[in-house]
């Protein structure tokens, strides 16, 4: 199930046209997707930094048009030989900041189009590669043949598919990525979530409890549910760092979420009083 028909589904259940979600999940994979409802959706945006965790099983020997198995066999390659301190060393290399290139067979667009749109039409156009953060690529054997069991934690963009066909190039032959399943978006874990028969709808605080949080009054609060600006060092409240910061009202709920614009802070998305 594609992220957009769980989207259609919710939208459904839910009696509302009013949902988004918070990062694609490709085709084949299974786990965490977060929906925004109503208002909360554009919250979603906020959501882009926060690290995803995924685990999946990355096939030696055997390459893919889509990178992972649902595609069709491009090139194969003997790497039964390949050991397990070979392929740790390989993914340490993969840690950090680097430049990927996203697959043809995804959601990203150029010249206005979907790169999937695209591959389905037999095109395949240049993409630039774009900066993403591997936190941790762990690698454990699967079995059998030569199957490795990967966990990847990683910056919002990064494409797990590559990852494990840049793995198999790094061990001198090719590869392709099975059974990912996103196990969390930030503090939204798998053992949190539901399925789509048992949606569950949490405050819209809890989208954006890894912000700054600012509690103001009763006075400064209705600034806020007219999209005021405020001055940064105020008075009556004082937004600490860079934001952005979660703006809480008298009862400790979400007022909106405001920005830093030179010396003011700036609403970005407000949620009371409309």
């Amino acid at each position: 199930m594609t992220s957009h028909d769980v989207v259609a589904r919710a939208r459904r259940r839910l009696g509302t046209r009013r949902v988004g979600h918070a990062g694609t999940l490709d085709p084949d994979a299974t786990g965490v997707l977060v929906l925004g409802v109503g208002r909360a959706t554009r919250l979603l945006r906020f959501l882009a930094p926060l690290a995803k965790v995924y685990t999946g099983e990355i096939v030696l020997g055997r390459e893919t048009d889509t990178l992972d198995a649902a595609g069709s066999t491009t090139a194969v390659h003997d790497m039964g030989g390949v050991t397990l301190d070979q392929a740790r060393a390989a993914a340490r290399g993969l840690v950090g900041e680097i430049a990927q290139v996203p697959p043809m067979v995804s959601a990203v667009k150029v010249g206005g189009r979907r790169l999937h749109q695209l591959a389905r039409q037999g095109q395949e156009v240049e993409r630039q590669a774009r900066p993403v953060t591997v936190h941790r690529f762990d690698v454990t054997a699967a079995g059998p043949g030569p199957v490795l069991a990967v966990e990847v934690a990683c910056s919002s963009g990064t494409y797990v598919r590559v990852l494990a066909a840049d793995l198999g190039r790094a061990l001198g032959g090719g590869a392709h990525l099975r059974g990912l399943r996103r196990r969390s978006v930030g503090p939204f874990t798998e053992d949190r979530a539901r399925s789509l028969e048992d949606l569950e709808l949490l405050p819209p605080l809890e989208a954006v409890r890894h912000l700054a949080a600012v509690s103001v009054g009763a006075d400064v609060a209705a600034l806020v549910a007219t999209g005021t600006r405020l001055q940064r060092g105020g008075e009556s409240v004082v937004f600490p760092g860079d934001g952005p910061w979660a703006v809480l009202g008298p009862g400790g709920e979400l007022l909106a979420v405001y920005e830093a614009r030179d010396e003011r802070a700036h609403p970005a998305v407000v949620l009371a009083g409309g």
